[in-house]
C-alpha cells in the first residue's frame, strides 16, 4: 500500500521530503539537523537510523531565524 499523503499534511518529514517542502537543499538540512539536534526547538526525531523532521516545529524554527 502506497502512502499518498501530501507533504503539507504530514506530521513528520524525511530530510528529502523536507528539502522539497521547504526548498532547502538536502545537504543544508543535514547540517541544520546536526547543529540543532539538541536545541530547544526539538524539531529532530530519530526513528532508528532515519532522521525525521517535525514539520510544524521546523516551520517555527524558520520563522524565528533570519538566516540558515
Amino acid at each position: 500500500m502506497q502512502n499518498n499523503i501530501p507533504l503539507c499534511e504530514k506530521f513528520l518529514l524525511t530530510v528529502k521530503e523536507a528539502s522539497l517542502y521547504f526548498n532547502i537543499g538536502e545537504n543544508k538540512l543535514h547540517r541544520i539537523v546536526s547543529e540543532y539536534v539538541d536545541s530547544d526547538f526539538k524539531f529532530v526525531i530519530q526513528n532508528g537510523s532515519r532522521t525525521m523532521i517535525n514539520r510544524k516545529k521546523f516551520e517555527d524554527f524558520l520563522n524565528n531565524t533570519t538566516s540558515i
